[in-house]
């Protein structure tokens, strides 16, 4: 059975197509694109796209699907629903689960639970170092042999420079990309939110923006010299902007970078009382570090919109913010919010969006998905970005529903996500 999805307004940034058009899904390949399609067997699905925003599936460059060991926070299965929900066809799964991922049989577990449950591509990374401790690097070559798309050390940084550069060198070698965590973790100590007068004002200690930063700029001098590809993971930070932006002028296009919707729609005086929806790593920031990440989206610094998503059990989330855990659920929202953030604004042009939700993550991964050029898998996500709609968290596919966008008034909703060429989601 083929899909022949008729009249939409297909944006891929790939091939820079903005036109009303069909498409033609046969055997998980995208067969035909053109001006009125027909079926080609009468057991053929047609939907009807008129009106409506056709665009690769999105892809996220950093999720956690909590698989194995905390599985009461997330799984495989849901984490691939709450995707599916929110247009999200390809994710990489970050490492620091219980026990880490750290060795080829840790990482094949993921990959063949995922062909059991997963209904989307579930890309596992690989820590760099054993344990994430810090201290020996781990099977890297193993570990990419058996298909690990990223290294990452994610929920800290490897502190130990010279091993950190040892690291570079190793993937370099392999061509795998890190994706950087950074944080200066003695710098952070007991930070809990953005150091300011905000922080002050609630008696919580704060997490200043050197923290972020004198990691950051390790990392991309380390990558300068040693030609790895890098990849800076949420960053938050108008130093982290600056340094972006120099990235770009040397040309170093073996280092690119990230920003998650709720760094570039929230500040930290949302934070109106100590509310752990409110807490991440790392935290919301200050207007001036969100203009500057807006702007570095807006210009090329900042490649990727990426989620962070990080769900977590009720309990993991009450209290104080000085007590809870930190991180928020993203994928189901983060392309709604980015939508009505950026594009609705004018600051982004819709194939920009679907550029850096898309296109340019597929490229970091060297994959041939994040486009709807015939020949390619079939991953293609359907959306209303005309009607309004409020986030509604008792709905998540999640088992997370540490969100603080509850009940935002967003446009951009997801209708319809197909992954090589099946229907794994459809708005009901």
């Amino acid at each position: 059975m083929g899909i022949l999805i008729r009249g939409g307004r297909i944006v891929d940034a790939a091939t820079g197509t903005d036109k009303t058009g069909d498409i033609y899904l046969e055997e998980g390949v995208i067969t035909e694109i053109g001006e009125k399609l027909k079926t080609r067997d009468k057991s053929d699905r047609v939907i009807n796209a008129e009106g409506r925003l056709v665009m690769p599936g999105l892809i996220d460059l950093h999720v956690h699907f909590r698989d194995p060991g905390q599985t009461q926070k997330e799984d495989i299965e849901t984490g691939s629903r709450a995707a599916a929900r929110g247009g999200v066809t390809t994710v990489v799964a970050m490492p620091n689960t219980t026990p880490v991922i750290d060795n080829p049989d840790r990482v094949n577990y993921v990959h063949n639970k995922a062909a059991q449950v997963s209904g989307i591509h579930v890309l596992q990374a690989g820590a760099i170092t054993q344990g994430e401790r810090g201290e020996q690097l781990s099977d890297i070559e193993g570990m990419v042999k058996v298909g690990i798309p990223a290294l990452s050390e994610d929920g800290k940084s490897v502190m130990n420079t010279a091993l950190c550069k040892k690291a570079m060198e190793v993937a370099r070698d392999l061509d795998v990309p890190i994706f950087a965590h950074c944080e200066d973790i003695d710098l952070r100590g007991a930070g809990c939110m953005n150091d300011d007068e905000n922080a002050k004002h609630l008696g919580l200690p704060g997490i200043c923006n050197a923290v972020e930063d004198v990691i950051a700029a390790r990392d991309i001098l380390l990558a300068r010299e040693t030609g790895a590809r890098l990849h800076l993971c949420h960053c938050s930070t108008e130093g982290v902007a600056k340094m972006m932006e120099i990235v770009k002028e040397e040309g170093l296009d073996n280092i690119t970078a990230e920003v998650c919707p709720h760094h570039f729609v929230l500040t930290s005086d949302a934070i109106q009382t100590d509310d752990p929806n409110y807490k991440m790593n790392p935290p919301l920031r200050t207007q001036k570090d969100v203009d500057a990440l807006i702007a570095g989206l807006k210009d090329g610094s900042f490649q990727v919109i990426s989620t962070d998503h990080a769900p977590h059990a009720a309990a993991d989330k009450t209290g104080s913010i000085r007590d809870a855990a930190f991180g928020i659920v993203g994928i189901e929202t983060s392309f709604a919010l980015t939508y009505t953030a950026l594009v609705e604004t004018g600051i982004l042009t819709l194939t920009q969006l679907v550029e850096k939700m898309s296109w340019n993550p597929a490229q970091i991964l060297k994959s041939d998905r994040g486009t709807l050029q015939e020949g390619h898998p079939a991953d293609v996500v359907i959306a209303d970005i005309d009607t309004e709609y409020k986030i509604d968290k008792t709905k998540f596919a999640s088992k997370g529903r540490n969100t603080p966008f509850d009940g935002w008034k967003v446009k951009g909703k997801i209708l319809y996500t197909i992954c090589d060429g099946k229907i794994v989601y459809q708005e009901v």
